[in-house]
């Protein structure tokens, strides 16, 4: 998503328009009614709405779509003829024609030089071939998370944050690669999402290996439920019991 001058045009949500970006004069769809926002959210200089989009325009856009396809097939059929390590996932026109990408990943560089030169002969316009990696991957072709909902990265994420393993420790998440990993094989993007609920919780409780005193006794901290605002404790004779908050009378 981004942000446009709307310009003299009374543009709403779901609106067909024509834009110009870095890649070239594209074709858009209004996705936010017109309002104000603070510059910080804004990519400098605000380029205008050319126009909005007329029946005609809809219509190049289908062939454009059915293009598109036409030079995936093309673009796939070429990439094994020549043999190159390269797995194709996309072929896009820009709406003007004047430019065809091709996006691919790939375990390393590719020398698709002679790959560029068959493809102009045949489409006869600016070729461009774009390597991207395994999370740009997943939000271009999108799928399914473990959570059932569709991938973040698909929908609303305009862009990837850093993801660490701190962060799954933190959470008391198993580091089990499978439990903590998304369709594109990196730690998933909503770890990030809980990651300061946590960290602000960690005041209220006292830290691991500490010792506190419980009903039941003095034991060592082994962990804790921010949700339920319990604490584990290790207890000398009676092993690990999980303790309320409220009844952990001090700390040493």
């Amino acid at each position: 998503m981004y942000y446009f001058d709307p310009g003299p045009w009374d543009l709403r949500p779901g609106d067909g328009v024509i834009v110009e970006t870095n890649r070239g004069v594209e074709y858009g769809r209004v996705v936010l009614p017109i309002r104000e926002v603070p510059p910080e959210d804004l990519v400098l200089p605000l380029k205008p709405v050319i126009r909005p989009a007329t029946p005609e325009d809809e219509k190049r856009l289908q062939e454009n779509i059915e293009a598109d396809r036409e030079a995936f097939s093309i673009c796939r059929q070429k990439i094994e003829e020549h043999g190159l390590p390269m797995k194709l996932l996309a072929a896009e026109h820009t709406f003007d024609r004047s430019k065809l990408l091709f996006y691919f990943t790939a375990e390393g560089r590719v020398d698709f030089r002679a790959l560029v030169k068959d493809l102009a002969a045949i489409f006869r316009t600016r070729i461009e071939l774009r390597q991207i990696g395994v999370r740009d991957e997943a939000k271009m072709l999108g799928g399914i998370g473990p959570c059932g909902r569709v991938l973040c990265c698909a929908t609303f994420l305009d862009e990837f944050a850093p993801v660490t393993i701190k962060m799954a420790k933190d959470q008391n998440l198993p580091l089990n690669p499978g439990k903590i990993s998304g369709l594109c094989g990196r730690l998933m993007c909503c770890l990030l999402y809980e990651t300061q609920v946590y960290e602000e919780a960690k005041h209220y409780f006292p830290p691991a290996g500490s010792w506190v005193d419980t009903p039941m006794g003095k034991g060592k901290v082994a962990g804790f439920n921010i949700f339920k605002k319990t604490i584990l404790v290790e207890i000398p004779e009676r092993g690990v019991v999980e303790v309320p908050l409220e009844e952990i009378r001090g700390e040493q």
